[in-house]
C-alpha cells in the first residue's frame, strides 16, 4: 500500500498539470477586468514567484552543465544519466503545491493582505526567526526523516539520486515539501504577525531560500576555500555544495538546512567536509579524458539541444519544438559571441569501462563549413583542440562529420602531417561508418546506385561492394575520378563499377546509397519500394511514401555506459553517430595508428568485428 503523502495527486497528468495554475490565472484576469480594473495582486505575486523560483532552479542546472566552466570544480565526477533525468522530470511539482498553500494563506490570514513594498525591520525579524526556529526545526525533522519508516517511505526517493543537481532540491514527496513549506513560512508569517512584513521580504526570502537550496545541490563548488581560511567562523554560518554532497553520499551526517552550526551542536558534522572542500577547490577532482569526440553545431536551433540550455530537451532526440522560437534570438546572439570567443568547449561526458569519454564542440555552425573564407579559422580551432587533447594525454580524438571534411583538411590528414609527433591518435571514424552502411544492405542485393560516389566514403563503399561481386552504379560527372577509383579495384572486379551521369540510370535499382543530398525531384527517379541508405549531412527528406529511408549511420553504445544523459542530435538515447563509435572502438582496441585520409577498405571488416566484440550494436 502506498504511504500517505508519498506521491503527487497530479502524477498522471503530464504537462496538463500546469492547468492547475488556472484558478490563479483566472483570478488575476477576472479581478483585472471586473474589480475596478485592478488585478488580484497576491495571486499575481504567486504566479511571478513560481516563475522566478523555476528560473533559479533552471539557471543553477545550466551552470552545473556548463562543463567547460565547471569540470574542475565538480564535487562528484559522475555524469547525470537518462535514468536520473527521468526521475527528476517533474521536479517542479512542489511549486504547484506551494502556490496552493500561498493562496490559502492569503485568503485566511488578514495581516498579509495589505503588505507594504518594503520594511527593513522585517528582514531582521525574518533572519532571527530563521536562525532561531527554521534552522533547528529543519535539522531535527531532517534527522527524523533518516529513520526507518520515514526514510523508507519518503526520504529515500530524494537520496536515490546519484548526482545532486538543482532539480534534485525539488525532487521529493508531498510530505517533505509540506514540511519545507512550514520551515520557509515561519520567518515570513512571523514578520507579518509582528507588523514588519513586506512584499519585498516575501520575494527576497523565498528566492534566497531556493537559491541556497539549489547551490547546495548544484554539485559544483562555488565558494573559495581561502574565504573559510581567512574567516573560519563562516564554516558554521553557511554550507557549501561539498558539505551537502557528503550528506547525500553518506546519509548519516551534515543534516543542516544552510548553517553547519547545528551539525556542530548535534554532533553530526562529517569530519571530511573541509578537507574535501579544499581538494575540490584545488582541482584534485578533475579527470583527464581518455577519449574525445570533437563535435560541431549543425544550425542555430539545434545548438539549443545541449544540457546547459535545457537538460530535459537535450535528453531526447532533437526535433523542432515551439519553445525554440522563443529562445532562438538568444541562441543567435550566443552564436555571435561564440564566434568572437572561438574556444572549443566541453558539452557532455560519459564513462565506458570505467574510462572517461568527453564530447567537445567546435563553436562553428554547419553553413560556415561551406564558406571558403572560414576554412582556415575552422581548421585553426580543430588544430587547437587536437593540441589541447595531446597536452592533456588524451588517447584518441575522433572528428565529427564536417570537422573531417575532405575539402577542409583532407579527413584530418592536415593535422597529422603538420604535427608528426602527436601522442593523441586522430580518428575520422569513417571506416566504421562505411561498415555500418554496408551491413545494412540486404545480402541478396545485386545492384546498387551510389551518389557521392567519389567521396571518401563513396569510394570505400564502391570498392568493398565490387569485391563482393555487386554491381555499383556510381553517379559522377568526372570520368577521371571514376577511373582512378576503378583502377584501385582488383582487375577481375573492375567491371562491377559502372559510371553513370544521370539519375535516370537508376530507374530499376531499388537500393540507393546516398552520399549527396537529394531533392524531392531527384528522388522521383527511384522505383517504388526503394531503400535509401545515406551518409549525407544533413539527412535527405523522406519525400516518397512508397520508399524506405534509413537514418544516418549510427551504433548503440554498450550497456555498461555510465553517466550518459544527452542525445546526439536526432539519435535515440544511447545511440551515437558511427564516426563517434569508430573513435570509441579505436580507443577500446588500443590501436596506435591515426585513422585519417582515405579509408583502408581492408580494415572495414576488422573494425566492424571489433565494434561488435566490444558490445556496440547496429542502431
Amino acid at each position: 500500500m502506498v504511504a500517505l503523502l508519498s506521491s503527487w495527486p497530479w502524477d498522471n497528468l503530464g504537462v496538463y498539470k500546469y492547468l492547475l495554475y488556472g484558478p490563479l490565472v483566472a483570478k488575476v484576469i477576472y479581478s483585472s477586468a471586473w474589480e475596478q480594473g485592478k488585478a488580484d495582486q497576491w495571486c499575481l505575486h504567486i504566479l511571478i514567484l513560481c516563475a522566478l523560483r523555476g528560473s533559479i532552479h533552471q539557471l543553477w542546472s545550466s551552470f552545473h552543465n556548463m562543463l567547460f566552466l565547471t569540470r574542475r570544480r565538480r564535487v562528484l565526477s559522475d555524469g547525470v544519466d537518462f535514468k536520473q533525468i527521468d526521475e527528476e522530470w517533474d521536479w517542479d511539482n512542489f511549486l504547484i503545491l506551494q502556490s496552493f498553500i500561498g493562496a490559502l494563506v492569503y485568503y485566511s490570514f488578514l495581516p498579509i493582505r495589505k503588505l507594504p513594498l518594503w520594511d527593513p525591520k522585517g528582514a531582521i525579524v525574518a533572519l532571527l526567526l530563521h536562525v532561531g526556529i527554521s534552522e533547528p526545526l529543519f535539522y531535527w525533522v531532517h534527522r527524523a526523516f533518516h529513520t526507518g519508516y520515514l526514510f523508507t517511505r519518503y526520504h529515500s526517493f530524494h537520496h536515490s539520486i546519484p548526482v545532486p543537481q538543482s532539480f534534485t532540491a525539488g525532487y521529493g514527496t508531498p510530505l517533505e515539501h509540506l514540511f519545507l513549506c512550514v520551515v520557509m513560512g515561519v520567518p515570513i508569517l512571523g514578520a507579518c504577525l509582528l507588523g514588519t512584513g513586506s512584499a519585498g521580504l516575501v520575494y527576497g526570502y523565498v528566492l534566497l531560500f531556493d537559491f541556497l537550496r539549489c547551490m547546495g545541490h548544484s554539485n559544483v563548488e562555488v565558494l573559495p576555500h581561502g574565504l573559510f581560511e581567512a574567516l573560519p567562523f563562516l564554516r558554521h554560518l553557511i554550507y557549501t555544495p561539498t558539505y551537502h554532497s557528503l550528506h547525500h553520499t553518506e546519509k548519516n551526517s551534515n543534516f543542516c538546512l544552510f548553517m553547519p552550526l547545528f551539525d556542530v551542536w548535534g554532533g553530526t558534522t562529517n569530519s571530511k567536509s573541509w578537507e574535501l572542500h579544499k581538494e575540490i577547490n584545488e582541482g584534485k577532482n578533475d579527470e583527464v579524458p581518455d577519449f574525445v569526440f570533437l563535435a560541431h553545431v549543425v544550425d542555430v536551433s539545434s545548438s539549443i539541444h545541449v544540457p546547459f540550455i535545457c537538460r530535459t530537451f537535450g535528453s531526447m532526440p532533437y526535433s523542432f519544438k515551439p519553445f525554440l522560437l522563443v529562445i532562438w534570438p538568444a541562441a543567435f546572439l550566443t552564436m555571435l559571441v561564440m564566434w568572437a570567443w572561438s574556444k572549443t568547449f566541453l558539452v557532455s561526458f560519459y564513462k565506458l569501462r570505467g574510462r572517461l569519454h568527453q564530447i567537445w564542440a567546435v563553436p562553428r555552425y554547419g553553413f560556415q563549413y561551406f564558406l571558403p573564407f572560414a576554412r582556415d579559422g575552422i581548421n585553426d580551432q580543430i588544430e587547437l583542440a587536437i593540441l589541447r587533447a595531446d597536452k592533456m594525454d588524451v588517447k584518441v580524438l575522433s572528428l565529427a562529420a564536417l570537422n573531417k571534411n575532405e575539402a577542409l583538411n583532407g579527413g584530418g590528414t592536415l593535422f597529422v602531417s603538420k604535427h608528426q609527433h602527436l601522442k593523441v591518435r586522430v580518428v575520422h571514424g569513417n571506416t566504421l561508418t562505411a561498415a555500418v552502411i554496408l551491413n545494412e544492405i540486404h545480402k541478396d542485393v545485386k545492384e546498387i546506385f551510389l551518389t557521392g560516389a567519389t567521396s571518401k566514403l563513396g569510394r570505400a563503399i564502391a570498392l568493398y561492394l565490387c569485391r563482393k561481386r555487386i554491381r555499383v552504379l556510381m553517379l559522377t560527372l568526372s570520368a577521371e575520378r571514376f577511373q582512378k577509383i576503378q583502377k584501385e579495384a582488383p582487375p577481375e572486379c573492375q567491371h562491377y563499377l559502372v559510371q553513370v551521369t544521370k539519375y535516370q540510370a537508376a530507374q530499376s535499382c531499388k537500393t540507393w546509397i546516398v552520399g549527396k543530398w537529394l531533392s524531392p525531384w531527384e528522388q522521383t527517379w527511384a522505383p517504388p519500394g526503394t531503400q535509401f541508405h545515406q551518409f549525407v549531412v544533413p539527412p535527405i527528406i523522406g519525400f516518397r511514401r512508397d520508399c524506405t529511408y534509413g537514418k544516418l549511420a549510427a551504433m548503440r553504445l554498450p550497456q555498461d555506459v555510465q553517466g550518459l544523459g544527452m542525445c546526439e542530435y536526432t539519435m535515440d538515447r544511447g545511440v551515437v553517430h558511427a564516426c563517434h563509435a569508430g573513435g570509441v572502438v579505436h580507443f577500446l582496441e588500443g590501436w596506435t595508428h591515426h585513422e585519417v585520409g582515405a579509408i583502408d577498405v581492408d580494415r572495414i571488416d576488422v573494425v566492424w568485428r571489433a565494434a561488435l566484440k566490444h558490445g556496440l550494436t547496429p542502431a
